[in-house]
């Protein structure tokens, strides 16, 4: 005697086999995504910190060593004193450029000021060489960022 097998005996299973092939793709997306969320934000924080740096250092007299170090400090631990941890895992005060007209005037000569008397000084803050170190490598590579660089105007004279 045959017993009657329905068509939903012969699906026990398939949901399953069904996540197992999907999940490795969702994984890896899910993987991706969140290592590129924190390449950005890691970019996004080194750009921050030398915008603060120039803006800080469009403030001062070119020339001013201490100045040039509490700037490289800002980029790197987020204050003047290079106190605490750095920002960004990786990054340290050797990556940090600071140039101005007494450290480079073929580049950053004293500029005129429009409608007024004297000049200013232009200031540049770039961070170059920085990696980025991936958590998850097989899924997005480490990275190594383009220099990250914020000029500005600085004080006149």
């Amino acid at each position: 005697m045959r017993t009657k097998m329905n068509a939903h005996t012969h699906q026990k299973g398939v949901a399953a086999v069904e996540l197992a092939l999907l999940l490795i793709p969702l994984m890896i997306l899910v993987f991706g995504i969140s290592e590129f969320g924190r390449a950005i934000y890691q970019y996004n924080t080194i750009a921050k910190g030398t915008r603060d740096a120039v803006r800080f250092l469009s403030q001062t007299a070119p020339g001013d060593g201490a100045a040039k170090a509490a700037a490289r400090c800002l980029v790197v631990f987020g204050n003047r004193n290079c106190a605490g941890t750095p920002l960004v895992p990786g990054l340290y005060v050797g990556q940090v450029t600071v140039r101005d007209s007494s450290s480079d005037a073929a580049t950053h000569a004293r500029q005129p000021i429009t409608g007024g008397s004297g000049v200013a000084n232009l200031v540049s803050v770039e961070v170059s060489g920085y990696q980025f170190s991936s958590l998850v490598t097989y899924v997005v590579p480490n990275l190594t960022f383009n220099t990250i660089s914020a000029t500005m105007f600085g004080a006149a004279s």
